[in-house]
């Protein structure tokens, strides 16, 4: 097979900026296409700087290696993964070396039409792209957002021999997410608040005071780039209601001790899908605002607005509709089943045969 000649390079990053979102996401697909090779010998990640290196470094100690052994390489350019394009000469003198064909997959929004031309000199190059505003000079696409336009797609490349996969079948969740599936309780004690891996508009001090007045308990799960959190130990100690989680590997866990979770539309969403714990949504970001909509119109989970844009607003009917579900067995039942539809935990598994055809 062919992928028995090539090597395969990922190239992500992480931080408090950006969030973690990107970073976790490649380790799940190169999990996946490890499993896929027999060994990890062959994939390389590559970084443009020491924090996103740390993470990496962290989530991948606690992964079991497959039985061919092996491990994962991590080159860090020592870049700015702002200016992608500052990275190439280092880059480019690397991938020169290389003996074996060569994939390439990116993950950033700081990738530039000039820095994906010299990349695909080297071998195939696939983007995870998931703003579908251009098109990208690469050989494939990957768009895992249940939302993803064929037709738009199709007009962004026409016909150029981009290939685009797309739709929620390629949503590459951890394995952590496929076990048995979350039974819903009569009753909701347990809500589970998230904004993502990063820290913007520190919005979850906003969370936990608007609801607090829920006869509730509170599982706050932080990322390790939310650079806030000590300010909120202080919650923990006064109050036997709220629960701290910092930098939580185990997510699928937290999840399923919770009856409902309140959360920014990223990754998380799809991880909740795939468990089958309802929950409310908003957005924190641009890159968010559709996904988060997409939520609301198709009856798969609460959708309370755009943080980054009415925060008042959003906060107000957050406490409306956290409200009515804890109120309204039969509406979290319908998330759930709707919930149910969106993923089956085989995402990762289907960019792994991609990259490798």
């Amino acid at each position: 097979m062919r992928h028995e000649q090539e090597r395969f390079f990922i190239r992500t990053d992480g931080n408090e900026v950006i969030g973690a979102g990107h970073l976790m996401r490649c380790i799940t697909i190169a999990e996946a296409l490890a499993r896929l090779l027999g060994n990890r010998d062959k994939i390389c990640f590559l970084t443009a700087e020491e924090r996103s290196e740390e993470l990496l470094r962290s989530r991948l100690s606690g992964q079991d290696a497959p039985e061919d052994g092996g491990s994962f390489q991590i080159v860090t350019l020592g870049t700015d993964y702002r200016h992608m394009e500052e990275e190439l000469p280092a880059l480019e003198s690397m991938l020169r070396r290389e003996t074996s064909e060569v994939c390439i997959l990116v993950d950033s929004y700081f990738v530039t039409d000039v820095y994906l031309r010299n990349l695909r000199r080297y071998g195939r190059v696939w983007l995870l792209d998931d703003m579908e505003q251009h098109a990208f000079p690469v050989d494939g696409v990957i768009n895992y957002n249940c939302y993803a336009s064929v037709e738009k797609y199709q007009r962004l490349y026409q016909g150029g021999g981009t290939r685009y996969c797309l739709g929620s079948r390629y949503v590459p969740v951890r394995s952590q997410f496929q076990k048995a599936a979350y039974v819903l309780r009569p009753e909701v004690k347990d809500i589970l608040v998230t904004a993502g891996g990063g820290n913007a508009g520190n919005v979850v001090p906003q969370l936990l005071k608007t609801l607090f007045g829920e006869n509730c308990h509170f599982h706050v799960a932080l990322g390790r780039f939310h650079t806030r959190w000590q300010e909120w130990g202080d919650w923990e100690r006064k109050s036997p209601r709220i629960h701290l989680y910092v930098d939580v590997k185990d997510m699928a866990s937290l999840m399923r001790k919770c009856d409902l979770a309140v959360t920014a539309a990223g990754t998380t969403v799809y991880e909740l899908a795939a468990v089958g714990l309802p929950f409310v949504c908003f957005s924190c970001a641009e890159n968010q605002e559709r996904l988060a909509e997409y939520m609301g119109e198709k009856g798969i989970g609460g959708y309370v607005g755009a943080y980054h844009r009415e925060p008042v607003k959003v906060l107000d009917r957050l406490r409306e509709q956290v409200r009515e579900l804890r109120e309204n067995y039969s509406l979290r039942e319908a998330y759930q089943k709707e919930e149910r539809k969106l993923v089956d935990g085989r995402g990762a598994d289907r960019i792994a045969q991609l990259l490798a055809e």
